[in-house]
């Protein structure tokens, strides 16, 4: 793998566009001197963004023009068909030609999936893709897929979420042997609906680390290093997290300001409070991967702000180093050789 890594962005794509991409961008350029980016977009917007920014001449930055845009709540279908020259398909054309080892957006979600998959096609082996991202955990992060790409999923599916998810954890977090959990209602063998008790039995027949079944609470815990679960129960339990974690900081905000008393025990505890609120900061752990595409596509937030964007960014180049498609290409077809065919 080379030194030096290129990485697309979409820039127009995401509730803020060209207000967020262009100052995470030159963000992430400062922080990491082995990369380079390709902003995709409108090419006078984004010539007229870098110059406010004084960056029209870095040379570590390419503009890549793409004349159209996909909305947010545009149809992924419509955006597949008749936005060939949108930001988000030129912006992973350039990962299917080579031109760059990974892309990030903060656009449509359905349309990126839909776009992303036509283009890149899913890897030998895997149905199809998932996504994946880490939440916060008592031992740093727990990495759970998939969070919406597919609502219904199957045993099968399930299975090969995990050994993504498995095989993820493994280059990017340097897990020798990561431990795999089922999401369920229970722990006990007859809980869960026939598709998890079936992804069970394929779990526990498999080589993987499988712990069994594992709740909700457990997602926070040190106990497992990947939960895996349909597109449907991934979502709300990640959107449930958010708003809890939204909740505390507004109740926590409040308690704090309510006197001249509460305000000073604030500032007493204003170490704690800043140590807990960068451990539990969405935006540090902004940028879900899309696993099992024959190329690296990452989604941003798209109500991402900078920070959160370039942390989006920061993903994109955790992979490519660890060469994660390939890492998920060897791992399938280690597990066919072994006679573990339910892969495919």
């Amino acid at each position: 793998m080379s030194s030096h890594y290129r990485i697309s962005l979409d820039a127009m794509g995401g509730d803020h566009g060209l207000s967020v991409t262009v100052p995470a961008a030159l963000a992430a350029l400062e922080r990491y001197d082995d990369i380079s980016l390709v902003l995709v977009g409108d090419e006078t917007q984004l010539k007229a963004a870098l110059e406010s920014h004084n960056a029209l001449d870095n040379p570590r930055l390419t503009v890549h023009h793409a004349s159209q845009t996909v909305g947010m709540d545009e149809p992924p279908a419509l955006a597949l068909r008749g936005k060939k020259d949108s930001s988000m398909r030129v912006a992973i054309n350039l990962v299917k030609e080579d031109l760059a080892d990974a892309t990030v957006s903060a656009g449509n979600t359905g349309a990126l999936m839909a776009t992303a998959r036509f283009v890149l096609r899913t890897l030998p082996g895997i149905d199809r893709p998932a996504i994946c991202s880490p939440i916060p955990a008592d031992k740093g992060h727990t990495h759970v897929l998939d969070l919406g790409a597919n609502i219904d999923s199957t045993a099968e599916h399930l299975y090969q979420f995990a050994v993504m998810g498995s095989e993820l954890a493994r280059a990017v977090d340097g897990i020798e042997n990561p431990s795999v959990g089922l999401l369920n209602i229970g722990q006990e063998d007859i809980k869960g609906n026939e598709q998890v008790k079936a992804a069970n039995r394929l779990l526990r027949q498999g080589k993987l680390n499988y712990i069994g079944y594992v709740e909700g609470d457990d997602i926070f815990s040190n106990r497992v290093d990947v939960v895996v679960c349909d597109g449907f129960v991934g979502n709300v339990a990640l959107k449930t997290t958010e708003g809890l974690a939204k909740m505390l900081a507004s109740i926590l905000k409040k308690e704090f300001t309510r006197n001249w008393l509460t305000k000073l025990m604030a500032l007493v505890a204003m170490p704690v409070l800043k140590s807990v609120q960068k451990q539990f900061d969405p935006r540090l752990y902004n940028g879900a991967s899309f696993l099992g595409l024959q190329g690296i596509v990452i989604k941003s937030h798209g109500g991402a702000d900078s920070l959160s964007y370039a942390n989006a960014i920061s993903v994109a180049r955790k992979e490519i180093i660890a060469e994660v498609p390939k890492k998920i290409r060897h791992r399938l077809q280690a597990l066919v050789d072994q006679g573990q065919t339910k892969v495919q």
